[in-house]
């Protein structure tokens, strides 16, 4: 196994874990996002868009291990990192955790991608 494949893995990872992060515990995702959930319905977004989507994709990176999944997710990652320096920008929200946010999105599109 070559490091980028390591890297891939790490980054299938680390998309399973955010994921499950906002699943079990919606309120931390909450304090970084800047996403209020106003009742159940808010919490049960959070928990399935930014929980259960992320754990998805990330264990079928795991899975099928093919550059068709790599791919996929590269792709996701590098539209989310584009709309969010666009939003840095247009919406003047310049916070350390967009940027930090925004540095690991585009990494991690990276990884998948090449």
């Amino acid at each position: 196994m070559n490091v980028l494949q390591i890297l891939k893995i790490v980054a299938a990872v680390g998309t399973i874990a955010a994921g499950a992060a906002s699943i079990i515990s919606p309120k931390s995702a909450e304090s970084f996002t800047g996403l209020s959930a106003v009742g159940p319905r808010g919490v049960s977004e959070i928990r399935a868009v930014l929980g259960a989507l992320f754990v998805g994709l990330g264990v079928a990176v795991l899975v099928f291990r093919s550059p068709d999944a790599y791919r996929t997710l590269g792709i996701g990652y590098g539209a989310i990192a584009l709309i969010r320096v666009l939003s840095i920008a247009l919406d003047r929200a310049s916070t350390s955790s967009n940027w930090i946010s925004f540095i690991s999105e585009a990494a991690f599109a990276f990884v998948f991608l090449i």
